[in-house]
């Protein structure tokens, strides 16, 4: 499982949305707006003011619809309330969620609550461009989108049309076309996103594709079909028949049903103009033109009426112009008649491209349509220079307005979104109808002051501008001294920031982040006018001075800002490169490379801030940037490729600065642009954006050579393209190789899934990072690219820890990869131990100073200190010089690591005791001059980021438990494995622990609890600190977020003794009547077959899990989560959960025990051992040898270290077989010892004399033996014997395997029970009758050389013993022998009795022929001598106390009821006898023939044999 936590940093300025599709739900109130750029913005309803909550990122390209789904197999409660093209509102149930899809064909489904990306697919290239989406009516879980071949939602980001030049524009250009317009309807199921109908595909028979419906029809058989309307209102229907099994989920379509046609629904359509909107509600139609709004009923196409709009309200400059209407109300005002369908009541809306809007009220009733204006919404007060485009959105009873108005800067249009919120008015009781004006409510837009509040302080910001000098003949470079109208410009800028007010000369137009294998060094962001502005992370790593070695400036430098000025135009792409500078002596530096607007490409020195070269090799705006990928060979590793509008590709070199290669001749942009650099060739994918109907086409470069080697066109070519990106993909482990514009990077859609980790190289070398290849490149052969080398220590690490990106211009997100930030002291042992075998030359190139404590970007070798200078001829002195260093780096690079992710990712100005604290004693740095915010990783690389603001990042914590869980385990983690570092930060690492565990819920109630299903995955992560944060969190979180299906309904009682049922709380109620208890009896079972029914769901549901997608997990991890949530609330909070849990989660918890899940079956093992006694054992008590039968089978085929078994097992975890035979298969033999031994003496036959299962069963036994030494005392017999045939000397092959551990356990078991004996030469065994029968007990003496029994002991009780000590009877079970103990001299054995307080003692002092004539004769032996020991002080021993208390009792007890209770209280008396048997009783010998007894080390007499 992967846990990454993303923040955000946003920049100064927000960010550009123009509003292409708007989709709304009612529970909770939320509009969500897709922008031209992909963006997705969600917008919180809840409070008074519309707040932007986060800003979704999944998708590079253009937003072409919105809609409201439910990808589950549970139906919503209502169906959609609209089917029009502007938006689609849904009388929301819980499981509903976001649909969005754009013109490159992506779609992804939003979480409603946290906004996260649940799944994120890609539509194949024959369907064509997504253009609508419409849901079904009576089944939202699947949706049917129209495609069309070309692009019909293009919008260009810098040149935009408003809505209502963007439909007359295109329908004027597609009805010049003379060949028909390809479309394609496909049904898609949200749960998957995959295809599962294809419903139309080929020309369309009417014009223009307009909009799209569906619709249904009832007869005989309930049909559904797809309404497809052009330009000019004429429509074709797709019918579709589907037949549904049980469960309603698949479809399958009856063809040739009948011919589909065109219908002209209006009569005169022609005259009408083009249709600007087509809306429906159940039957009825409706078709908005410019001037009026025809309305049709669904049966027959007939015209029930028309609205001609009013001039005075919809009129734009003395012309009425309606570019969109919608149906608003719900689908309860429809009136139905006995005609059936012919009486309707309905409100529709219409508006114009102004803002203006009308609420008609429309009835058709008895052949007679009538509308009367109802309300009126204002027209938008803007400037004349200002574009707009309008929609549209009903929630609940409120009309939203959705605008987006533009400004120029630099000839491009820029786009800012604003919402505002009309309620409607109501209906007078005498039903009058006035026209009213909607009352404002509400507003709400993107921050415009987000600098009010996080401005720096002036002595904070190291600032540094270079300007480039135009009025000489060539490129040079001014100072920033020489600059002084620039700075001053800039000086008022940052001013008027922090005055609160917004330049709209700080656009950003694109950005990047610098980044090395471990840490981020920068963010660089590019203005749309010319500016460039590097903001360093210099605050957070001031710690990494290893020699003190070019230090910072004496000046405060928190946050360093350096300008870079040159560009005339946008900068609209970025990227960054490590190169050899030649012309500064051979100094490895970064480069930034821009390119812009204005046709130009600038080089820049970053560590001087100086512009190196001005390239000219496009005449039009430059707008990707490409740097090579991994383990590109020289001379191209120091290359990049630039594409501009020019429809040009150039390859330019960092090494001659100059160009290299020139790819001219597409036809249009290259969009897409790749370059394997391993077989050399350059692919460039033209998509199709002039509207027409051309197809794309794909160009193949030979890179080395500079010709073109192959053309392909249509389908074909994106079908290649990808092809050719999934095999770079393949081999070279990138998984940023296709890059779209450079403001969206870090989203294009990977083309396979998440690559596996290279194998570990001996060296790794940074290539370099761009806006269009966000993250560094792994590796470069040294042996290739010497110059190349990278600013750290080449260590190898699996992940990066924090990973930065640009999913849009203006913001960076970074990715905080908790297993490689936990494991980064494993890399430094690595690197220690690779250290060692570096030679000289190697040791003088090693880099052990940090970039990041220096003021420049520049490497430079390490000086070695004149003192070393004799070592340094010394190979060994000179490599433990520099494995020492740089463990010491090593070091600190993991402390600052943490200190950074802490500082970012932390919740400031919640608690500030806590945040001193932090800052004092763990010494973390407030980001405050930056405008940090928090995110959500979701599926495939797609992002959540909320907004600068704090009620932003709290509406995640408050609505998505997936969240809280992510960013809660992080912090947890990260503040433990601080501790771990050094001991001062104990006190600050604990209080930050307890504030994300329970402060935080007790500051803000309202946040959710983690989800304990994401908790539980993370229960056997390999960092220690992991795996004890995750638990530790469940149990602070289990009370409160333990889900509704498991939780027990406890009613709760007020202080006046009322419970909410109303019922007083006054002791037990009456006894009800017979047919009062029946009744209740039913209802009860009733209630308990709904609630298991409701348990059992819950267990085996795995639909769309949201957390699923954040730990990068399956459906089966989704299923196991929910056993192991279940099984652990069942065993530790029993009181919490309802009853039946525990029978109904037993069995899958067994069955994911024997799954041998890597992931979960350790857990569940765990969980099923720790609750054995307490939970399990009452429901499977009977299936306890059958399961420890498993577990054996399970370890014989595991370890496979049978002589039989072939090979073993690679794919079973270790880890696995550890918890089975260390943790639960020893609570199974507790559970049950007799079945535990049945089983163990089974598998001495039938398993292979060397399996490892002999060795585990001994190892079982000792592990019970030392746990539960009273349930194993009764069967010592069977266990000796056990022991003693794993060594039996008849059986080699058992004995040579199992030899150690058996006598071993032998000696365990002889010191944890008294009543087994070995001598000291393990020559002799004796064990006697701890419980038994006084007149038979006995001992058994076994010859270990031969394993036989030699000899018994009679034990029983001497003539004479007293009666009143035996009970009432003579056959009465008590304790036996208490202790026993062989001489030292090996001539006897002593045994101690408690019941009777008796020595026994055997001597056989005459010699071994005594012995060896006892062992042709098994006939007990008396003792020698026998001794009463008298009782000592405080001795009261529970047999005899029990004996005379059953004999009392039995003689003044009835005789009837005496023989009805025998069983019974025999077997009570068995129990305490056990209960209550002592083990501590010693014999130690203190003489040659002299003894002492001892208790619990207390000395109880001494006694001479």
């Amino acid at each position: 499982m992967k846990c990454k936590s993303i923040a955000c940093i946003w920049s100064g300025s927000p960010p550009v949305h123009k509003v292409t599709a708007v989709a709304a739900l009612n529970n909770p109130p939320t509009i969500y707006t897709g922008g031209s750029d992909g963006s997705i913005i969600w917008w919180n309803l809840i409070s008074k003011e519309i707040t932007p909550v986060a800003m979704l990122c999944g998708h590079v390209a253009p937003i072409a619809d919105l809609g409201i789904c439910v990808p589950t197999t549970v139906l919503g409660d209502g169906k959609l309330d609209d089917s029009n093209n502007a938006v689609s509102t849904s009388n929301s149930s819980n499981c509903g969620a976001l649909l969005s899809a754009c013109t490159d064909g992506v779609l992804c489904i939003w979480s409603r609550d946290s906004g996260q990306c649940r799944r994120r697919r890609k539509m194949p290239p024959w369907v064509g461009t997504p253009y609508l989406i419409r849901s079904f009516p009576d089944n939202r879980r699947y949706v049917c989108i129209a495609c069309c071949s070309f692009d019909h939602v293009h919008l260009s980001d810098h040149h935009s049309l408003s809505f209502a030049e963007k439909g007359e524009s295109f329908a004027d250009r597609d009805s010049q076309h003379a060949k028909p317009v390809k479309c394609t309807l496909v049904i898609v199921d949200t749960y998957t996103l995959a295809i599962v109908q294809t419903v139309f595909h080929g020309s369309l028979t009417i014009g223009p594709l307009k909009s799209v419906a569906v619709i249904s029809s009832f007869g005989d058989v309930l049909t559904e079909s797809v309404m497809m309307v052009d330009s000019f209102g004429k429509s074709q229907c797709i019918p579709i028949l589907k037949e549904w099994d049980s469960s309603m989920v698949n479809m399958t379509t009856k063809s040739n049903l009948f011919d589909t046609g065109k219908v002209d629904w209006v009569s005169g359509s022609k005259d009408r103009g083009l249709l600007v909107a087509f809306a429906n509600r159940g039957p009825v139609l409706a078709f908005v033109y410019r001037t009026c709004c025809m309305f049709c009923l669904l049966e027959g196409g007939s015209s029930v009426g028309e609205i001609s709009f009013s001039d005075d309200l919809l009129s734009i400059e003395g012309r009425t112009h309606a570019i969109g209407g919608m149906f608003v109300g719900d689908e309860n005002n429809q009136l139905d008649s006995e005609d059936s369908g012919t009486t309707f009541i309905e409100k529709f809306v219409v508006w114009n491209g102004k803002g203006a809007a009308i609420v008609y009220r429309i009835c058709y009733s008895n052949n007679i349509f009538k509308y009367e204006p109802f309300a009126a919404i204002p027209v938008i007060s803007q400037e004349s220079s200002m574009s707009l485009s309008i929609s549209f959105v009903q929630v609940k009873n409120c009309l939203f307005r959705v605008e987006s108005i533009s400004f120029p800067i630099n000839e491009l249009l820029i786009w800012k979104p604003r919402l505002t919120c009309w309620v409607l008015p109501k209906l007078h009781d005498n039903n009058e109808i006035k026209c009213q004006e909607c009352r404002l409510s509400g507003e709400g837009r993107l921050f415009d002051d987000w600098t009010r509040n996080h401005n720096t302080p002036e002595n904070e910001i190291l600032r540094q501008v270079v300007e480039i000098d135009t009025t000489c003949g060539n490129d040079e470079l001014t100072s920033s001294q020489d600059a002084a109208t620039c700075s001053k410009a800039i000086d008022e800028r940052v001013l008027s920031q922090q005055n609160g007010t917004y330049e709209r000369k700080e656009l950003v137009s694109s950005s990047m982040v610098i980044s090395e294998d471990y840490v981020p060094l920068a963010i660089v962001y590019g203005f749309y006018n010319g500016d460039i502005k590097v903001v360093r992370f210099d605050m957070f790593f001031e710690g990494l001075d290893f020699h003190d070695q070019n230090s910072y400036p004496e000046s405060k430098a928190h946050a360093t800002q350096r300008y870079l000025l040159g560009h005339t135009g946008a900068v609209l792409c970025l990227a960054a490169q490590r190169v050899l500078i030649r012309c500064q002596g051979g100094s490895n530096s970064y480069v930034l490379l821009s390119g812009s607007m204005d046709c130009t490409i600038r080089v820049w020195d970053l560590d001087s801030s100086s512009s190196m070269i001005v390239m000219h090799q496009h005449v039009a705006p430059v707008r990707q940037i490409i740097l090579p990928p991994s383990q590109t060979e020289c001379p191209w590793s120091n290359c990049f490729l630039s594409v501009g509008e020019d429809s040009s590709v150039s390859l330019s070199s960092l090494d001659t600065m100059r160009v290299e290669r020139m790819f001219p001749g597409h036809p249009y942009y290259p969009a897409k642009v790749v370059w394997d650099s391993r077989r050399g060739y350059l692919a460039c994918l033209c998509a199709n954006q002039t509207g027409t109907s051309d197809a794309d086409v794909l160009y193949i470069w030979d890179v080395k050579s500079g010709a073109r080697e192959r053309v392909l066109r249509g389908s074909a070519a994106v079908s290649m393209f990808e092809h050719f990106c999934t095999g770079i993909d393949r081999d070279l482990h990138d998984s940023s190789m296709i890059s779209g514009n450079t403001s969206a990077s870090s989203l294009p859609f990977p083309v396979t899934d998440e690559p596996k980790s290279p194998a570990p190289q001996s060296r790794t070398l940074g290539k370099g990072i761009s806006s269009s290849n966000i993250s560094v490149s792994k590796s470069v052969s040294e042996s290739t690219t010497g110059s190349n080398r990278s600013a750290f220590p080449s260590l190898q690490i699996r992940k990066q820890p924090v990973k930065g990106s640009c999913p849009f211009p203006g913001v960076a997100a970074l990715s905080f990869d908790l297993t490689s930030l936990m494991s980064l002291c494993q890399s430094g042992e690595y690197y220690k131990a690779e250290s060692s075998n570096l030679n000289k030359n190697q040791v003088k190139e090693i880099r052990v100073e940090s970039p990041i404590k220096r003021t420049n970007f520049r490497d430079q070798e390490t000086v070695i200190p004149s003192s070393s200078d004799q070592s340094i001829n010394d190979k060994s002195g000179v490599t433990s010089i520099e494995a020492a260093r740089d463990s010491e780096w090593m070091f600190l690079l993991e402390q600052c690591l943490l200190q950074f992710s802490l500082s970012i990712l932390h919740m400031w100005n919640v608690d500030p005791e806590l945040d001193k604290l932090l800052v004092t004693e763990m010494k973390l740095k407030r980001p405050q001059n930056l405008l940090v915010a928090s995110g959500l990783l979701g599926d495939r690389g797609s992002l959540t980021l909320t907004f600068p603001e704090d009620t932003s990042t709290l509406e995640l914590w408050k609505s998505s438990s997936e969240y809280c869980a992510m960013r809660s385990l992080t912090m947890v983690s990260l503040a433990q494995h601080m501790i771990s570092l050094s001991p001062s930060f104990q006190a600050a690492s604990s209080s930050l622990s307890a504030f994300y565990m329970r402060s935080f819920a007790e500051k803000v109630p309202d946040i959710k609890p983690p989800l304990l299903q994401l908790l539980v995955s993370f229960w056997q992560d390999e960092a220690e600190h992991v795996k004890m944060a995750a638990r530790s969190l469940f149990h602070c979180a289990a009370s409160r977020a333990i889900p509704p299906p498991l939780c027990r309904d406890i009613p709760r009682v007020n202080e006046n003794g009322v419970s909410p049922c109303g019922n007083y709380d006054s002791g037990p109620a009456e006894e009800p009547t017979n047919c009062l208890r029946d009744d209740k009896q039913i209802v009860t079972e009733e209630n308990a077959e709904d609630e298991e029914s409701e348990i059992r769901s819950w267990l085996e549901s795995f639909e769309m899990q949201d957390w699923i997608s954040c730990v990068g997990g399956t459906s089966q991890d989704a299923m196991t989560s929910h056993i192991i949530v279940a099984a652990a609330l069942a065993v530790w909070y029993p009181s919490l959960v309802k009853p039946k849990l525990v029978g109904l989660a037993v069995n899958p918890l067994v069955k994911l025990v024997m799954a041998m899940n890597e992931k979960y079956s350790s857990t569940a093992a765990e969980i099923l051992a720790e609750g054995m006694e307490s939970t399990w054992k009452t429901c499977i008590g009977s299936e306890i040898p059958r399961l420890i039968g498993d577990i054996f089978f399970q370890i014989e085929c595991v370890t496979g270290a049978s002589a039989n078994a072939p090979t073993k097992n690679p794919s079973t975890s270790v880890r696995i077989r550890d918890t089975l035979i260390g943790i639960l298969l020893p609570s199974l033999a507790m559970a049950d010892v007799l079945g535990f031994l049945n089983v163990i003496e089974r598998q001495i036959w039938s398993t292979a004399s060397d399996s490892p299962v002999h060795v585990v069963s001994l190892m079982t036994i000792v592990r019970v033996a030392r746990g539960s030494p009273r349930n194993i005392v009764q069967y010592l017999d069977k266990v000796v014997t056990f022991i003693l045939q794993t060594i039996d000397p008849g059986n080699l092959a058992m004995r040579k395997t199992c030899l150690q551990s058996s006598i071993a356990a032998l000696k365990e078991i002889a010191r944890i029970f008294p009543m087994v004996a070995l001598n000291d030469p393990v020559t002799r065994l004796a064990i006697g009758d701890a419980i038994g029968e006084i007149n038979s007990a006995s001992i058994r003496v076994y010859d270990m050389q031969s394993i036989t029994k030699i000899k018994v002991l009679d034990a029983s009780g001497p003539p004479g013993f007293p009666s009143l000590l035996g009970g009432a009877s003579g056959m009465t079970v008590t304790t036996a022998i208490s202790a026993l103990s062989f001489s030292p001299d090996g001539e006897g054995l002593v045994a101690f009795s408690e019941t009777g307080l008796m020595i026994r003692w055997w001597s056989y002092s005459s010699g071994s022929v005594w012995w060896e004539k006892l062992n042709k004769n098994l006939v007990p032996v008396q003792c020698t001598k026998l001794i009463f020991v008298p009782p000592w002080e405080g001795f009261s021993p529970n047999a005899n106390r029990s004996s005379i208390m059953a004999s009392v009792f039995s003689k003044d007890g009835d005789a009837n009821s005496q023989e009805n209770t025998n069983a019974s209280n025999e077997m009570d008396r068995f129990k305490q006898l056990l209960h209550n048997i002592d083990l501590s009783y010693r014999i130690e010998w203190v003489g040659q023939r002299k003894i002492k007894l001892t208790q619990h080390g207390h000395d109880l007499g001494s006694f001479q044999l």
